[in-house]
């Protein structure tokens, strides 16, 4: 058999197929091809850790696999989502005729193409030329994207759109992506608002919320979200982005439901099992946010794309449910895990967090107390976030409430809450760290409502002709809280009223200093990301490594 192409011979290929004569036969196509190496494996589990550690430039995979709760398509979704799949490596998906309509629709997003059973040699080698040459016609625009410079992709993306020149649609989503990670929000929504009027596809439509929820338009983008939902219930990438606007609104009950409805619709996904524990563990439901979060441990706790606070979560649940040896089994999962990255601030944090809880679990209440000050010692470090202040909230109101009445806890739980309370939100999320116990819950509400006066006494101040006196207050206020909402609002404000104000330049240079030292960590709520370009519904702008390491999985015979 004919080589597809000059360069085929330096190709690595990966074969995932439940079915051994299907996936013997694809391996042998492929090598029969000129192939170079091919890899192969019949579960998705293996088949998603190898390609979160390898490169491979072509990926066969069957949609549907026996006895397993993951699809094909849920491993490309949940690869795409977390960027662990580069452009240049080409995605098929192998179906029968049960799934052909769906994956076809697949096929017009992320999905380089798709093959059809059964099929034969020339029907696989047709798939596989057509999406290397769309790979090679598209190279300029991955280059760009490789070397970091995302607004040169963008532009290449955007003419290749206008002149609706070959590959233009899958130009035309790349692009928005590209303008979504460089915060250019209005083109990025005129782009997916050009493909929906074009071919009204999905993604596009989804592509649109994103922009508008990245905008800060929240409200328009839970309309478009409910109306996409309303048109395709089954398109759960719709349901992540959901799940997101209703945090943002503080709404943790609904914010649930809808990730676990996502969950529902992708039983194998990492990241929504993830999602739909962590908003039952805020929206105090307990029960479905233990079911969750362990679902997730057993299918993904070696993955990337497993969240380590997780198991943080899961200790704090196992804590309340007074299970030793469950809690003992979530630090040994922390242990393997930090074995990987022993040089990790936010792991040592939440190894110090599930540390306690052992410590208290054991009646060590002098050891515990000083484990909690340790930790909470540091809440004025510019690297906290609202990740570890909730961490240390949970801790506090645990503490003080399964053994002894501390004098300490509200003046620390005051601090914690001062510098983290920048929204309805994150004061939610607080309180549910605590789960509702008082008086933890009072004095979160009660700091929030602080702040919240501070900043409204300071904008009065401002519309009453005193800007400068509302920056200074401002600027006092945040610099002794540490509160990212008040020192923002100081540089909003110095700079609306700046003709005003005789000293601005050195008020503007003070909020900046205190926003670069507090600002960057606080506003990180749950269903975002820590991690930036991440986000439901997205393709991956993550660039193919350097160097691809030997693959180890079963090789083909």
């Amino acid at each position: 058999m004919s080589r597809l192409d000059h360069d085929i011979h330096n190709c690595r290929a990966l074969v995932v197929d439940g079915n051994p004569t299907s996936r013997s036969v694809l391996t042998a196509q492929l090598r029969d091809f000129g192939v170079g190496t091919v890899v192969q494996t019949g579960r998705v589990k293996d088949a998603r850790n190898i390609l979160e550690n390898r490169h491979f430039d072509v990926v066969l995979c069957d949609y549907h696999f026996e006895g397993s709760e993951m699809s094909g398509q849920d491993l490309l979704d949940e690869l795409r989502r977390e960027q662990l799949l580069p452009f240049s490596t080409v995605f098929l998906m192998v179906t029968g005729e049960a799934s052909y309509a769906k994956v076809t629709e697949a096929a017009e997003s992320a999905l380089d193409g798709y093959l059809l059973k059964p099929h034969n040699a020339t029907s696989l080698g047709d798939r596989v030329l057509e999406a290397r040459k769309r790979k090679r016609v598209l190279r300029h625009i991955f280059e760009a994207i490789e070397r970091g410079d995302f607004g040169a992709a963008a532009q290449l993306c955007q003419a290749r759109f206008e002149k609706r020149a070959p590959y233009w649609l899958y130009a035309a989503r790349i692009g928005a992506e590209l303008y979504l990670r460089l915060e250019k929000h209005v083109e990025a929504q005129q782009l997916y608002a050009a493909v929906v009027e074009a071919r009204a596809l999905p993604w596009a439509k989804l592509g649109i919320a994103r922009s508008q929820l990245a905008s800060g338009q929240v409200v328009p983008a839970r309309r478009t979200l409910d109306a996409l939902i309303g048109e395709m219930p089954q398109f759960a990438d719709s349901y992540d982005v959901l799940g997101r606007v209703l945090v943002e609104q503080g709404e943790m009950q609904q914010a649930f439901e809808i990730y676990q409805k996502a969950a529902e619709l992708t039983p194998g996904s990492v990241t929504r099992l993830l999602h739909a524990g962590t908003l039952a563990f805020f929206a105090g439901q307990s029960d479905q946010a233990m079911s969750a979060l362990d679902r997730a441990c057993v299918i993904g706790v070696a993955s990337k794309m497993f969240d380590d606070h997780a198991l943080v979560l899961l200790a704090l649940l196992q804590f309340d449910a007074k299970d030793p040896k469950a809690l003992q089994r979530t630090y040994d999962h922390l242990s393997r895990r930090m074995e990987k990255q022993p040089e990790s601030r936010r792991l040592v944090r939440f190894q110090g967090v599930i540390d306690t809880l052992r410590t208290m679990q054991a009646k060590k209440v002098a050891e515990a107390m000083r484990m909690v000050r340790e930790l909470t010692s540091e809440i004025d470090s510019p690297d906290m976030d609202m990740e570890a202040a909730s961490n240390l909230i949970a801790l506090w109101a645990r503490l003080n409430s399964s053994e002894i009445q501390l004098d300490e806890m509200p003046s620390q739980v005051q601090r914690i809450a001062q510098r983290f309370c920048v929204s309805r939100a994150s004061m939610e999320m607080l309180i549910a760290s605590a789960q509702g116990t008082e008086p933890t819950a009072t004095i979160v509400r009660e700091t929030h409502a602080s702040i919240s006066a501070t900043a409204e006494k300071a904008m009065g101040a401002a519309m009453n002709g005193a800007p400068a006196d509302a920056v200074r207050l401002l600027l006092a206020s945040g610099a002794e809280t540490r509160n990212a909402k008040l020192i923002e609002l100081a540089g909003l404000v110095a700079q609306r009223h700046h003709e005003k104000i005789a000293d601005v330049e050195s008020l503007q240079a003070r909020a900046r200093e205190l926003s670069q030292r507090y600002c960057s960590q606080g506003a990180h709520l749950i269903g975002g990301s820590k991690q930036g370009g991440r986000s439901a519904g997205g393709l991956s702008l993550r660039a193919a490594p350097a160097a691809p390491a030997p693959a180890t999985a079963q090789p083909a015979a």
